[in-house]
């Protein structure tokens, strides 16, 4: 990258380096040891024959009480029976709908695959139990407006052990700091092409990186199951947090659209050799054919 900025050096007026997509996953990690869920009945008072009545009512509650807040605060609530709906388009067309300057924009509710406990049955003593097996259940997607991150969402899975999963954008979350320090900028989708102070933004960019990320995980955790110390109660325990996805990326400024447009094809062409070309084309959101749709009649 330092060798492309200084070869176009009269080209470009700033660069900006930072994190893009990141999406964390908060697992309860003494819940899903061996033998995990035995404690914890054992220390609530739960009888295992109780397991699956108990199981369901705590599911149960927890589905209102992370829904509570939605339905309290008139914003849209949704169940999605197709997978292939996108929930991020849907969530910003309900924005533009019922419209928040902050907090909640809505929730979006869908039966997806999982990992919950089952009791398993075996002639085996170490193989007997409650195991983590593949399931379905209800999980609860919220969207907000974030006041440090702004546009972002969660995913609540609705059934023991809880995991939850957060998605976050490092460019949303520079607009919000950029706002607060009163730097113009300009945006195209999620990208800055112009940006007034590009020391500062770089130095705002900079400072995401000693971010108290459980600190902050968790307490987007709580928004999304009010009931988890109440649950937890007689073996408190929070999530240990891990990043799934993360993403950081380069923003080059160019003078102009001329400027750019010189070498684009160049870029382009760059990007198909050394990458993968279909993630290449993906990203410029081409469609990629299969070979028979390319060959003639």
């Amino acid at each position: 990258m330092e060798g492309f900025v200084a070869r176009f050096k009269s080209k470009i007026t700033g660069v900006l380096s930072g994190f893009d997509r990141l999406v964390f996953r908060g697992t309860l990690i003494p819940l899903v040891r061996e033998r995990g869920m035995h404690v914890l009945l054992a220390r609530a008072g739960v009888r295992l024959l109780e397991f699956k009545d108990y199981a369901l009512k705590t599911s149960e509650r927890v589905k209102e009480a992370a829904l509570a807040d939605a339905r309290e605060g008139d914003r849209p609530v949704r169940y999605l029976e197709r997978s292939s709906t996108s929930k991020e388009d849907l969530a910003r067309r309900l924005l533009t709908e019922h419209p928040v300057d902050e907090g909640l924009i809505c929730a979006l509710t869908a039966v997806e695959p999982c990992m919950s406990f089952e009791y398993h049955r075996s002639q085996s003593l170490s193989e007997r139990g409650l195991k983590l097996r593949p399931r379905k259940c209800l999980h609860i997607y919220k969207y907000f407006l974030h006041p440090v991150f702004g546009f972002m969402n969660a995913r609540l899975q609705t059934w023991f052990p809880f995991n939850i999963q957060i998605c976050l954008n490092g460019r949303e979350w520079l607009v919000r700091q950029l706002q607060r320090k009163g730097i113009d900028f300009k945006r195209n989708d999620n990208c800055l092409p112009v940006v007034d102070d590009v020391r500062a933004a770089q130095r705002l960019l900079d400072k995401q990186l000693e971010t108290d990320w459980p600190r902050l995980l968790t307490r987007i955790a709580r928004m999304m199951n009010p009931l988890h110390k109440e649950i937890f109660e007689s073996w408190p325990m929070d999530y240990y947090w891990s990043a799934y996805q993360t993403e950081w990326a380069t923003d080059v400024m160019f003078k102009d659209p001329h400027s750019l447009a010189g070498i684009y094809s160049q870029l382009v062409q760059h990007a198909m050799n050394h990458f993968k070309s279909p993630d290449v084309m993906r990203f410029l959101g081409k469609k990629i054919l299969a070979p028979h749709e390319n060959s003639p009649e």
